[in-house]
């Protein structure tokens, strides 16, 4: 993340996002896939390191560190096209989704944002503990039950962000707000248009 001035001379946080070279590596069209979609390679990958099956697929159009699908109707684009940062606008509404950054095994306070037990009345060690998970009458964890365990790495999905700014020149583009993910991750941004 990072921060810049809109026309105003108000300072407006940002993340900026580089964007690679985008691809149309295959169309499906409802006759012969039973479904409307368009697949798109990004980045740039060693042809090496690519299966014979992958380079069989891609052909000519290049070789991709990552390919995703994206429901279209009435697809207008063909294979090789490419889809550039110049479909985007300062001003648009974008939809952003991607993988969030994993925090492992967390207890129900990071996790939940549980409260925790009183720190007085010979409480001991229960400043972080779940306090009571059911029992009672029935003997067993009630379905749903919040409790400690692994958070992140959830694909996650924020609507209704705006584009702030463009680089053309750098291929980047900024996005107002935070966007789901670490450094470095795969980020898929659509618009809401």
């Amino acid at each position: 993340m990072t921060q810049i001035y809109d026309a105003e001379g108000t300072v407006v946080p940002v993340t900026a996002v580089s964007i690679r070279g985008n691809v149309v590596t295959q169309v499906r069209t409802g006759d012969k896939d039973g479904y409307e979609a368009v697949q798109v390679g990004e980045g740039n990958r060693n042809p090496n390191r690519l299966a014979k099956a992958q380079k069989g697929h891609f052909k000519e159009t290049g070789s991709f560190v990552s390919v995703r699908e994206f429901r279209v109707e009435n697809p207008s684009l063909k294979v090789g096209d490419k889809i550039e940062i110049s479909q985007f606008q300062p001003g648009d509404s974008v939809m952003v989704s991607a993988v969030s950054k994993g925090k492992g095994f967390q207890g129900v306070v990071k996790r939940h944002g549980f409260h925790g037990g009183p720190r007085s009345h010979g409480q001991k060690h229960s400043e972080r503990e779940p306090g009571s998970i059911g029992g009672g009458l029935r003997t067993h964890v009630p379905v749903g039950m919040r409790m400690a365990g692994r958070m992140g790495s959830d694909r996650v999905t924020v609507r209704n962000l705006k584009v702030a700014h463009i680089d053309a020149e750098d291929s980047v583009i900024y996005i107002s707000g935070a966007i789901p993910g670490r450094r470095g991750s795969l980020v898929e941004i659509v618009s809401n248009q």
